[in-house]
């Protein structure tokens, strides 16, 4: 166990921290304003939105990043002094302080190639290999998006209707999350301030009050916005003395989205549609990395069925912080790449017996490269258990024999299956 007195620093400097992460606003910093969409219809669609370096630059980002990234430098060299260099509890705050001046040094380069390059350091690269040998991110993405196109072609499986406005989607929800998060008052609000249908805060989940909701759509906002984002958080800020394992960094983020995307699919609330829509996003980045324009993205996701206004809407995730002809912020695929990160963690976890590791991912807005050093500071008594879990982290039998179960159907040669039951569907 770690001293008293160190673990009271711990807390001081865990504040600090979170105080100096406070004003950062990423996706507030790099959004398109409602003009650029305007303008781009009154363009009926043909010609790329004027965004440049002075677009971003006129913005205010409520902080001067040079200072507040001296400021990080100054905390890190405290948590050093303090803590000691080699205390894992060090480690993991210098790591957060490192992070987040990346964070402020892209937002600086908005508008230029180099906000591309850090945006890569902080999400990664859908060319990105997990092993040598074995397909990128990007070419997984391909290999899910073949059998999705074939359920979603059949139309054997049709979406649920959007039958349900955002003042009734405010009340069904905040029943949902309340019933199932027994403990944590969230609020569900109304928000005309968000690019998406939904975004997560501490304690709220915001729904954007220009759209429509299927009742299944409720549900996925339920398990991935509600436990795992609104949840994650609220168990860092319960946590005694790390406090700032309530604040993403990026790297987080893609762990954060993991979870949320396994969550939607192991207790059946996802649908082909939404996979879809998770491994479309994965191409759009791989395109515009290999030229596609503004209008090129928008006019794919035209062509594939989807609305004028939600192809822009899907379109500008992929360039915001860039330029419509420059290269994309990658953040997106933070989804599949943290699905599959999750998903090997918790196989290598079945296969070790150590299944009663996996509710520490949920301790806190962590990092899978992280899950070590969090287990450690666990076991000192510096981190504790997350006080809300999921169901299906409560009960980890029906997790663990799913997975089991998969990982043995997973070594079956699905070419040697496909050849013995094809015939059965001709």
């Amino acid at each position: 166990m770690i001293d008293k007195a160190l673990l009271l620093k711990t807390r001081e400097l865990s504040d600090q921290l979170i105080v100096l992460q406070t004003p950062i606003r990423i996706l507030d910093a790099i959004n398109w304003d409602k003009q650029t969409k305007e303008e781009f219809f009154r363009q009926k669609c043909q010609k790329n939105p004027l965004i440049d370096r002075a677009y971003y630059q006129q913005r205010d980002l409520g902080f001067v990043p040079s200072e507040l990234r001296q400021a990080f430098s100054t905390l890190h060299r405290n948590i050093i002094n303090q803590l000691g260099q080699l205390n894992p509890i060090a480690q993991y705050m210098g790591k957060m302080c490192t992070e987040y001046k990346t964070v402020l040094s892209m937002l600086e380069y908005r508008g230029t190639p180099e906000f591309h390059d850090l945006s890569v350091e902080l999400f990664g690269h859908p060319k990105d290999l997990f092993h040598a040998g074995e397909p990128s991110l990007s070419e997984l993405a391909n290999m899910l998006d073949k059998p999705l196109k074939n359920l979603l072609v059949a139309d054997i499986l049709p979406d649920d209707p959007k039958n349900i406005d955002a003042v009734d989607a405010v009340r069904i929800l905040s029943e949902q999350v309340n019933a199932s998060m027994a403990g944590i008052n969230v609020e569900v609000m109304l928000s005309d301030g968000i690019v998406s249908d939904a975004a997560a805060g501490a304690n709220n989940i915001k729904l954007n009050q220009d759209v429509k909701f299927s009742q299944r759509e409720l549900d996925i906002l339920e398990v991935h916005e509600g436990w795992i984002h609104v949840g994650t958080t609220q168990n860092g800020l319960a946590q005694s003395y790390l406090t700032c394992l309530s604040k993403g960094t990026p790297s987080s983020t893609i762990t954060q989205e993991g979870l949320a995307v396994l969550t939607e699919i192991i207790t059946l609330k996802s649908t082909p549609r939404r996979l879809s829509k998770l491994v479309n996003r994965i191409q759009a980045v791989t395109k515009v990395i290999d030229g596609a324009e503004f209008v090129d993205i928008y006019r794919d996701y035209v062509a594939q069925g989807l609305s004028k206004d939600d192809s822009y809407t899907l379109a500008q995730r992929v360039f915001r912080g860039s330029t419509a002809t420059g290269l994309p912020f990658t953040k997106d695929i933070a989804y599949i790449k943290g699905f599959v990160l999750v998903y090997n963690l918790i196989r290598v976890a079945i296969q070790l017996g150590r299944i009663d590791r996996l509710p520490l991912l949920l301790v806190g807005k962590i990092s899978i490269d992280d899950f070590r050093l969090i287990s450690q500071l666990h076991d000192l008594g510096v981190i504790e258990s997350p006080q809300f879990v999921p169901p299906h982290f409560k009960d980890l039998r029906g997790l663990a024999t799913w997975l089991s179960f998969g990982r043995f159907i997973g070594d079956l040669s699905f070419e040697k299956l496909e050849n013995d039951y094809k015939p059965l569907f001709l």
